[in-house]
């Protein structure tokens, strides 16, 4: 996969197309829960295989660390690593950046995915668009 931050309006249009497939179509968040003001000023990510756009997340700096938002693969691109892809790719950017530690609202059912990437629960459950949640943290070298 091809991984790289959306620049132009065909690239952040992209990401926008498999978030909403995703989050959307598939998870039944609402689409005005989707998209906030937060897009605005974000760095987008977009992953491509073939040309195709069918990865996508976001990254915000708050505080002291990166923020990891959005994260999502197309359900037909599941499984070949590239969730593991694009959050290598937004943490070089933290740790470019100089911030030493990401942090992300896992939904509950990717809390194991995410602990063998190195993040650890630093919450408790919430819900966020009708969906469990929690916060993760990890600490970048």
């Amino acid at each position: 996969m091809n991984i790289k931050i959306a620049e132009t309006n065909k690239d952040i249009d992209h990401a926008y197309h498999v978030r909403m497939t995703v989050f959307v179509d598939e998870q039944k968040v609402p689409p005005e829960e989707e998209v906030d003001d937060h897009d605005k000023t974000c760095l987008h990510f977009i992953g491509y295989e073939d040309e195709k756009p069918i990865a996508a997340s976001r990254l915000r700096f708050v505080d002291n660390y990166g923020k990891l938002e959005r994260i999502c693969v197309l359900k037909n691109h599941r499984g070949k690593s590239h969730g593991t892809e694009i959050i290598d790719k937004m943490e070089e950017i933290i740790s470019n950046k100089g911030y030493a530690k990401s942090k992300l609202n896992a939904q509950t059912h990717a809390v194991n995915f995410y602990q063998h990437l190195g993040y650890e629960v630093i919450s408790g459950e919430f819900m966020d668009a009708g969906i469990p949640h929690v916060t993760m943290i990890k600490h970048l070298p």
